[in-house]
């Protein structure tokens, strides 16, 4: 029996964008607000106005730089024109393009068709047969891909990283001096300082940021098999390795002199896996909030007509962490998926890369929302100082580990095992720490030491380190 499904008004059929209920991913519908300012640059859009900046750019290194199109000089004013259906591209232009595909069924020779008639449009018919010269499609997608993921990390990504980084390095040095238990295989364990296990996480989000940031765009202009084939044919007098170098270099990339038809994406993969570092460790610190405020070591501010539970009103739920969570998970799922993926390809070419590279906006989009909401959270975060020293109050054993250790120093005999006997799986308060003591053989200059101790003030090194830490990282952020 077929199931009656609603009837959605053909006008909606026709244009999905006018209602974002009906879009099929949630980047384009229920996010879109979130993720709004990747849609220049990571979109079909995106990609066409790169595919074309890329073919005027290589038109004009052919004119002026090779003077290879004869006696054609550009003037300044035709210089200008050009560059302004670089800068000035619209919605139309790409929509122009996106109709010479219906015809051409080829997306690429689409854009040389829309350059070509851009500039019988500024008078440069002497130009035209000089669009895409000796190029394969992949000349022109692998540039148009460096632009984007330049200035997607350059516009997007890396302040976004730095500025949760520092919302969680500015939580840090407020907490310095605050000391917390410890929970090693969720037991309790050697107390530490709130500060210093944030500095923790602000030191790997902060080595992530900078491996992202130290990846070499490459790229590569060198024709239909990496061998430079068409141009030595129409022009054996130039210098194309040198010539192709010196174009990518203006374009601000590392030349790949070594390539099949397609620049094997190496370094889109680099790129990606050290995106997915960074994303995994904040997954890793988002668990550790939750967890936390489980505990009830963060309260968390309530927002004003917000709803944690339709049933329990009681309810402040750490969604914004949840929410994090759960799109890392998706975006290094497609990052990781695209790392391997983009690394192969069968001979000389396949177009597997091509149809995968397209969804590499997914990661992107992906990324800003769970970097934004856990800024978020971090936002809505009050540390329970009581709750903190009430645990620490409440976990003298975790003192066992000094007394063994002063023990070891003053060359007293099967001191761990001493202590394991008295300790081990109980929970000790302040009275019976004091009659632990009282049972082993120690002077009374030692005894006194660690009578003086409290699970609080046994903290090590962590403040120093943590404030060490935060004017390192400060500093090295401030370079991103």
């Amino acid at each position: 029996m077929t199931k009656n499904h609603p009837k959605i008004p053909a006008d909606l059929v026709a244009d999905s964008s006018i209602n974002e209920l009906l879009a099929l991913s949630p980047l384009d519908g229920r996010y879109r607000r979130h993720v709004v300012n990747l849609s220049t640059i990571c979109s079909e859009f995106g990609l066409i106005r790169r595919r074309v900046s890329v073919e005027i750019e290589w038109l004009k290194f052919l004119a002026a730089d090779l003077r290879l199109v004869g006696d054609t000089r550009l003037d300044s004013q035709q210089v200008s024109a050009l560059h302004a259906v670089q800068t000035e591209f619209t919605i139309s232009d790409a929509e122009r393009v996106r109709a010479i595909e219906q015809e051409t069924n080829h997306d690429v020779k689409a854009v040389e068709y829309f350059v070509k008639e851009k500039l019988e449009a500024i008078g440069l018919h002497a130009l035209k047969e000089y669009v895409h010269f000796a190029c394969t499609s992949e000349d022109i997608n692998n540039l148009a891909y460096a632009m984007m993921l330049r200035d997607v990390r350059r516009d997007v990504l890396l302040p976004l990283m730095v500025e949760v980084t520092r919302e969680i390095l500015s939580l840090a040095s407020s907490n310095l001096e605050t000391p917390m238990l410890s929970r090693t295989h969720g037991q309790t364990a050697s107390p530490t300082t709130l500060g210093k296990e944030l500095v923790n996480v602000v030191a790997r989000l902060t080595q992530w940021a900078e491996r992202f940031n130290d990846v070499a765009i490459q790229a590569k202009i060198n024709g239909a098999v990496g061998n430079f084939n068409a141009h030595v044919a129409a022009a054996p007098e130039i210098d194309w390795p040198t010539a192709s170098a010196t174009f990518v270099g203006t374009l601000g990339f590392t030349p790949n002199p070594y390539t099949t038809q397609i620049e094997p994406h190496d370094w889109i993969a680099e790129y990606l896996n050290a995106l997915a570092g960074f994303n995994q460790v904040i997954l890793d610190f988002d668990r550790d909030i939750w967890a936390y405020i489980a505990l009830g070591y963060f309260k968390q501010k309530q927002v004003e007509g917000e709803v944690g539970s339709s049933t329990m009103p009681h309810k402040v739920n750490p969604i914004d962490f949840e929410n994090s969570e759960g799109n890392v998970g998706i975006g290094n799922a497609l990052a990781k998926h695209l790392a391997d993926k983009l690394l192969i390809s069968r001979w000389q070419r396949d177009l597997t890369d091509s149809t995968a590279l397209r969804n590499v906006g997914s990661v992107f989009g992906h990324t800003v929302i769970a970097l934004r909401s856990t800024s978020r959270g971090l936002k809505k975060l009050e540390v329970n100082q009581a709750l903190l020293g009430k645990d620490l109050d409440a976990a003298w054993e975790v003192l066992s580990e000094a007394v063994q250790t002063v023990m070891r120093r003053h060359g007293l005999s099967d001191p761990y095992e001493t202590v394991k006997e008295i300790t081990r799986g109980k929970q000790l308060t302040e009275p019976l720490y004091a009659e632990m003591l009282g049972k082993l053989p120690l002077d009374e200059k030692l005894l006194s030491q660690l009578r003086a101790m409290h699970p609080s003030t046994y903290i090590g090194l962590a403040k120093e380190l943590a404030d060490k830490g935060v004017h390192e990282l400060s500093a090295r952020l401030k370079n991103l």
